[in-house]
């Protein structure tokens, strides 16, 4: 993979964030030039990295059914509050991704979601659609990161191929952190096809049959 050109950064901005079950963090916010992909994605710096430590870095996709409406129906937003939370204890970035859908786009998504309804799984709805099953790609987050002077990440996630996209743009994954289980009857569907389908690390074996 050819590696990411290079970026600035735009505006940094601090922002005081609450979260509905009343947890507070106050974040930087850095705005960039010059992003691969011309999205106006956001690095939010939390905490501080202790002296010669490594920093927690999250790359987190849009998910506005999830992260604004708390939508059950994946585990996005509980990801996103929980990720804040650690990389605030840690020191590190959450990186906000605008790739709603895995890429696909808001609208695409709702209608994955109508096909997911009729019996599909999350991958096969979006190729159903003439979409990707997952069309992500992280030179921007690769770019961000180095704009920002990191080159070397804790990596929390639960996704094996945001480890190894960053890998291949330049980034080294010391190790890759998984998040939480954030299961719910809305959910297990779509987190089941995220372990068998994609290979992500999500401990469902101990809560599920």
């Amino acid at each position: 993979m050819p590696q990411p050109g290079s970026a600035t950064v735009r505006s940094r901005v601090r922002i005081p964030l609450t979260f509905p079950d009343g947890y507070r963090a106050e974040a930087e916010v850095s705005t960039f030039h010059g992003l691969a992909d011309g999205a106006e994605h956001l690095a939010l710096a939390l905490g501080t990295v202790p002296e010669g430590g490594t920093p927690l870095v999250r790359l987190h996709s849009e998910c506005l059914t999830g992260d604004v409406f708390g939508s059950d129906r994946c585990d996005c937003g509980p990801q996103l509050r929980e990720s804040v939370e650690r990389i605030g204890e840690a020191g590190g970035y959450l990186l906000y991704l605008r790739q709603e859908g895995r890429g696909i786009g808001l609208y695409n998504k709702l209608d994955a979601y109508a096909l997911q309804d009729s019996g599909m799984d999350t991958y096969d709805a979006n190729t159903a659609l003439g979409l990707p099953e997952d069309g992500r790609d992280y030179t921007a987050a690769a770019q961000m990161l180095g704009t920002l002077g990191i080159f070397e990440v804790d990596l929390l996630s639960n996704n094996p191929d945001k480890a190894a996209q960053l890998a291949d743009l330049g980034i080294t994954v010391r190790r890759r952190v998984p998040t939480g289980v954030h299961l719910s009857a809305s959910n297990v569907r779509y987190l089941r096809a995220k372990v068998e389908r994609t290979g992500h690390s999500i401990e469902l074996s101990r809560l599920v049959g």
